[in-house]
């Protein structure tokens, strides 16, 4: 029964939550790509880029919990939906900036539609999975971020090299029209395939909603947080956003200045480039399903995110003493990108271990916006690091060190409550 049902739910929501990612991703990155002509069209600087890639993060802090307190209130398919339209929108806009002003502010509403996407769906499957199979379903989510660097590296690079001058549109404008739309599409469709819960599901048995309802309930009965406020001020929320902050700033180091570290290697083609930015992600993809399954196996995770935090600054560190070659980089930045999602898809087991009910919304989306700062601060410091001494190098030695400090903040948080089979 248990085997059944579970596999009934993902392959019912899973595969559809995973198309959604990976082209949320692919509309946050590929500003990556973009900025390979726009440097050139639009005169920008490395530091300009990168305060554009990065302020992304802050429109994405301001609205983070009130979207997720929204979608607890709304139900996950309006909201969810919702926010699917209103970013492939905007994203589609970016097509249309012309100057630094203009490319901060896109970013920056590109940041607020987007806000409570990712939370939500951590929250949503805590609707679905008990906690003790959260991991290796959220690994199995979250390998849409290394499949959007796949597949939106090479359609990014095929784009920029050959769309470019077709209607008077550069390369960089047709990436942003052609990488928006789908997800508009894609919002539609969540308004009418996406489920708000068990109680909704039609395509589950009577009898599979009784053991699904049996499982939640029980995982819920053994957590003590419900309320905003137990969300908010729980000093273990606070240490995992701090936890998510030095992961995402390595995650954003490799995603937004991956295509020009593969250039400064000598690699000149979009195409090129593109082709290569997928072989770090495909090497993540297998490392993060592993990670994900052992540590469900084992019911453990604070080992499991020590060591992937620490393969994750070693690679960085060879990435920086090495990375003049362009196979030791991609293969360093493959250890990296490896490391990071492995500890990414395993760490979203902590905040849904420890808490339920209001407590989950706010105290999920608090750990994504607090930590997601590092999406702002890793792209523009690795950019003011670059005009200043034209290299990577001593911003990939940082990342490094934070890496390694995140895994140690895990272990010192200590074992949630055996009660909650986690």
């Amino acid at each position: 029964m248990e085997t059944i049902t579970y596999s009934k739910v993902t392959r019912r929501i899973i595969p559809f939550l995973f198309i959604c990612y990976i082209f949320c991703f692919i509309d946050r990155v590929n500003v990556g790509f973009a900025i390979l002509q726009m440097k050139g069209d639009l005169g920008f600087s490395e530091a300009v880029y990168g305060l554009g890639a990065g302020i992304f993060f802050i429109g994405y802090f301001i609205s983070e919990i009130p979207s997720n307190l929204l979608l607890e209130k709304i139900g996950p398919r309006i909201w969810i939906g919702r926010i699917m339209v209103t970013w492939g929108v905007v994203s589609s806009m970016t097509m249309l900036v012309g100057s630094p002003e203009s490319f901060y502010f896109c970013r920056f509403l590109l940041g607020v539609m987007e806000a409570g996407f990712f939370p939500g769906i951590i929250l949503y499957l805590t609707y679905w999975y008990p906690a003790s199979k959260r991991a290796h379903t959220t690994a199995l989510f979250m390998t849409a971020i290394p499949v959007s660097g796949i597949i939106g590296g090479i359609v990014s690079g095929w784009v920029l090299h050959y769309f470019s001058g077709i209607y008077g549109l550069s390369g960089w404008q047709w990436l942003f029209l052609l990488e928006g739309v789908p997800v508009v599409l894609l919002g539609i469709a969540t308004f009418f395939y996406l489920d708000d819960g068990i109680d909704s599901a039609g395509w589950l048995t009577q009898k599979e909603k009784d053991f699904l309802r049996k499982e939640i309930e029980l995982d819920r009965k053994n957590k003590s947080r419900h309320s905003l406020k137990d969300g908010l001020l729980d000093f273990r929320v606070w240490v995992l956003s701090l936890v998510y902050f030095c992961s995402a700033v390595g995650l954003y180091g490799i995603n937004f200045w991956l295509p020009q570290i593969v250039r400064n290697t000598g690699v000149e083609s979009p195409l090129n480039i593109g082709l290569i930015t997928a072989i770090p992600n495909c090497f993540a993809i297998i490392v993060m399903l592993i990670m994900g399954r052992s540590s469900d196996r084992r019911h453990e995770r604070r080992w499991h995110l020590f060591i992937c935090s620490l393969i994750a600054s070693i690679g960085f560190i060879f990435t920086a003493a090495y990375g003049s070659s362009t196979i030791i980089a991609v293969a360093s930045l493959g250890l990296s990108m490896a490391g990071i999602m492995s500890f990414l898809s395993i760490f979203w087991g902590l905040p849904t271990a420890i808490l339920t009910g209001t407590a989950a919304a706010s105290g999920i989306a608090l750990i994504n916006s607090v930590g997601n700062l590092g999406g702002f601060a890793s792209p523009y410091m690795l950019g003011r690091i670059h005009e200043m001494t034209k290299s990577f190098d001593s911003g990939f030695y940082f990342i490094a060190l934070l890496l390694f400090a995140g895994g140690l903040f895990v272990m010192i948080l200590g074992r949630p409550p055996a009660s909650s089979r986690f």
